[in-house]
């Protein structure tokens, strides 16, 4: 029984494993990205993830460390140069395992591994997705538009009202500035017309001409 044996020894020695892992780690740092079987990707996550962390200490016992078990300068400057600015603030969970089926002949299962901050596609779909709001929010967020309109439709209505009250009192008082003079030029027009009306009674009885009240008097009666 292999009860808490949680390291997978993937059917090889212990220096052909760790050459492996050696050999998958450098690809996988100077590609960004390798195919390979879940057993070595997930055997090879345990392994990198440390590397990684220690990436983001630029001195010179880190570069020792990580240089000790690559044995090779190139991924050594790649990552204490590129890599080590992409993955400077994000705080572990460095690589992804994505799986890609079954592989024929032996049928083992494959699977992609990529350090996670070179995924540009999977980046902006993460970037999109994280402002959809959920159910419990879209009802607060209704619930609070429906409060807004209300009470932005209570105050429209308010500043109509008084629009409309100061529209009648202005209206009120110009009518009572005016009233007495339109009264007096109403009743004065009144007379003038009744006046005309029986200086023309009084002229058609006697046959004399019909005054005009535009014209003067003189002009109206001629001297003979």
């Amino acid at each position: 029984m292999r009860h808490g044996k949680k390291i997978n020894h993937l059917s090889r020695p212990a220096a052909h494993r760790k050459a492996l892992l050696m050999n998958l780690a450098k690809s996988l740092i100077l590609h960004k990205r390798i195919n390979t079987t879940v057993a070595k990707a997930k055997a090879l996550r345990k392994e990198v993830e440390p590397i990684l962390t220690k990436a983001k200490k630029d001195t010179m016992h880190a570069r020792r460390e990580v240089f000790s078990f690559f044995q090779d300068k190139e991924p050594v400057k790649e990552l204490f140069g590129n890599i080590a600015e992409k993955i400077a603030h994000r705080p572990g969970g460095y690589t992804r395992i994505i799986k890609l089926g079954h592989r024929l002949g032996d049928n083992a299962e494959m699977c992609m591994m990529e350090l996670v901050d070179y995924n540009e596609l999977l980046q902006k779909e993460t970037k999109s997705t994280s402002g959809k709001s959920t159910r419990r929010s879209r009802r607060k967020s209704s619930a609070a538009g429906d409060k807004q309109e209300s009470t932005s439709n209570l105050l429209n209505t308010a500043k109509q009202s008084e629009a409309s009250d100061e529209v009648i009192d202005t209206s009120a008082a110009n009518s009572a500035e005016v009233g007495p003079e339109s009264t007096a030029a109403a009743t004065a027009s009144t007379d003038t017309t009744a006046a005309q009306a029986t200086i023309s009674a009084d002229a058609d009885s006697q046959g004399a001409p019909i005054a005009d009240p535009e014209k003067p008097v003189e002009d109206q009666n001629p001297k003979a």
